[in-house]
C-alpha cells in the first residue's frame, strides 16, 4: 500500500510539473507576442539615425526625397509615413506636431496598420474602437487614425512647448510613456525625407554655432535614447547622468572626470544666454558647484538630454532657463560648461 501511495503521488507530480511547463511556455509566447504588437523590438528601425532629420531645434533636415545614411524603413512605412503627415498638412498641424505623430505610430505599430493590438487596439496608433477612437475599419484606415490623432493633440493646451514623451503621453495615456522618447530621431528623420524642410523646422541661432565636436557628441548621446538609469553605469546598455555625458564628449575626443561635481569645472563656464548644443547644465544644492549632483547635456534652446533617476530611461525634456529676471529651475547652475574649449585668458 506504502508503494501504491508513493507511485500516485510521483504521478501526480510529475503531472503537475509538465502542466506547470506548459503555462510558463504559453506565457513566453504571450511576452514575445506583445513585444511584437507594441513595436519594442523593430529590427528594421532599432538604431536611432543621429544625423538625419532636425530635432529640437539642433540641426537642419536633409533635403526632401532624400535617405539619411542607416535608415532602414520599409515601404509600407514610408507610405503610412507619408499618409500621416499629408494629413497633418491639410489640418495645418505644424512640423512638431508631424513629429510627435511619427514618433507615437513608431512605438505603437512601428508604422505599420496592425490588425491586432492589446484588447481591441488596432492601427497605426493603436487605438481603441471601445474607448471611442471610431470603429475597427476606421481606425484603421491611415488617414482617419492620423486625423484623430491630430485632433486630440491640437486639443492639448500647450502641446507645442511640451517634450515629445508629454505630448505623445497626453493623448495615448500609455503604460509606457517615456518608451516614446527613443524614436524621436528616426521620427525626424522620416519627416524629413517626407517633406520636412529647414524653413518649417525651427532652428535657432546657438544650434548652428554648435562645433563639430559638440555635435558628435550629440549623435552619441541621442542613440542612448530609451536606455535604462543604473547609478555608477556609463553604458553601453545603462548610464547615470554623468556616465552618459562623459561618454558622449568621449566620442567627440573630449575626455571628461567621472563624477557630475568634477564635470561641472571641466571646461569654459559660459552664461546661459549663451548656451549652445552639447553644453553641460548642472543642479547643485543651493546653486553652488560645490552641491552639484546632476548634469545634463544641452540640445538646443530649452531642450536638454539626460538620465535622470532610476526607473526614468534615458530621455529629452524641456528645461526652464532664467529669462527676462524668471528663474530657472530649482537649483540649476547659473552657467553651463563647454567641455573641449578652454577659459579665455586674461592679460
Amino acid at each position: 500500500m506504502t508503494f501504491l501511495v508513493a507511485g500516485a503521488y510521483v504521478a501526480r507530480s510529475r503531472t503537475a510539473r509538465r502542466a506547470l511547463l506548459w503555462i510558463l511556455l504559453a506565457l513566453g509566447a504571450v511576452v514575445l507576442s506583445l513585444a511584437s504588437v507594441f513595436g519594442i523590438v523593430l529590427d528594421q528601425l532599432d538604431s536611432p539615425n543621429p544625423t538625419g532629420g532636425c530635432i529640437a531645434g539642433v540641426a537642419a533636415p536633409p533635403a526632401p526625397g532624400t535617405s539619411a545614411p542607416g535608415q532602414a524603413v520599409t515601404a509600407e512605412q514610408q507610405s503610412n509615413a507619408a499618409a500621416i503627415v499629408a494629413t497633418g498638412r491639410e489640418m495645418s498641424v505644424p512640423d512638431k506636431g508631424l513629429w510627435i505623430a511619427l514618433a507615437v505610430a513608431l512605438q505603437e505599430s512601428g508604422l505599420r496598420n496592425l490588425t491586432y493590438g492589446d484588447r481591441d487596439s488596432l492601427g497605426l496608433f493603436q487605438q481603441r474602437p471601445s474607448a471611442g477612437w471610431g470603429t475597427p475599419e476606421q481606425v484603421r484606415d491611415p488617414r482617419y487614425a492620423a486625423t484623430k490623432f491630430f485632433q486630440h493633440l491640437l486639443a492639448v493646451p500647450g502641446w507645442e512647448a511640451m517634450p515629445l514623451t508629454v505630448a505623445a503621453q497626453t493623448v495615448q495615456r500609455s503604460a509606457f510613456p517615456e518608451a516614446y522618447a527613443r524614436w524621436e530621431q528616426k521620427a525626424a528623420d522620416i519627416l524629413a525625407a517626407a517633406g520636412g524642410s529647414p524653413a518649417t523646422c525651427a532652428t535657432n541661432p546657438a544650434a548652428a554655432a554648435a562645433s563639430e565636436q559638440a555635435q558628435t557628441a550629440l549623435t552619441t548621446a541621442r542613440a542612448q535614447l530609451g536606455k535604462p538609469y543604473v547609478w555608477g553605469a556609463t553604458g553601453p546598455n545603462s548610464f547615470d547622468c554623468s556616465g552618459l555625458t562623459m561618454t558622449a564628449w568621449k566620442a567627440a575626443g573630449v575626455q571628461l572626470p567621472r563624477t557630475s561635481a568634477a564635470q561641472a569645472s571641466a571646461g569654459q563656464h559660459v552664461p546661459l544666454d549663451q548656451l549652445q548644443p552639447g553644453d553641460l547644465l548642472f543642479w547643485g544644492y543651493g546653486q553652488q558647484a560645490s552641491g552639484v549632483y546632476h548634469v545634463a547635456m544641452s540640445l538646443g534652446g530649452d531642450q536638454i538630454i539626460e538620465a535622470s533617476q532610476p526607473g526614468v530611461p534615458v530621455r529629452t525634456r524641456a528645461v526652464r532657463l532664467p529669462t527676462g529676471g524668471a528663474p530657472g529651475e530649482r537649483e540649476l547652475l547659473p552657467y553651463a560648461i563647454r567641455p573641449g574649449a578652454t577659459a579665455p585668458t586674461t592679460a
